[in-house]
């Protein structure tokens, strides 16, 4: 196989795997996305959330809005643009974050329990490894 049909192989396989982990979601995955960016990167204005999601400026901001209704985010007014709000994960996203990240953890680990043996677990290890250098080489980290 070459590195082309390598890439496409790697490519389907990793969309569906992701896939199948958030099936476990307990949330939309769109409102999850902008949890994970706010606590990951800080502090974002809906047109940052947008365009790191790849996601038209409406779909975020009824995100955010979805979010901010409950509790999981909050605004506050842009220090260099009072135009813009800042939005901020609360102590209540974050806590609702690590329970979707434990439930995709959690289905994930029973399902590498369940598919491989001591020796497969092994070589997935390695291979996780590779695969955080590809990302770290196309992300530019």
């Amino acid at each position: 196989m070459n590195e082309d049909a390598l890439a496409e192989e790697l490519r389907r396989t990793v969309g569906e795997l992701v896939r199948a982990v958030r099936a476990v979601d307990s949330m939309p995955p769109g409102e999850a996305a902008v949890l994970g960016f706010l606590d990951r990167r800080g502090p974002l204005t809906t047109a940052d959330l947008a365009r790191l999601r790849g996601v038209t400026h409406q779909s975020a901001a009824k995100s955010v809005k979805d979010l901010g209704a409950g509790g999981l985010v909050r605004g506050e007014q842009h220090p260099d643009d009072g135009r813009k709000l800042l939005l901020h994960v609360t102590d209540a996203g974050r806590a609702r974050l690590r329970r979707e990240r434990a439930l995709r953890s959690g289905a994930l680990g029973a399902a590498i329990r369940d598919t491989f043996d001591a020796g497969e677990r092994e070589r997935l290890r390695e291979a996780v490894g590779l695969l955080s250098r590809l990302t770290d080489h196309l992300t530019g980290h």
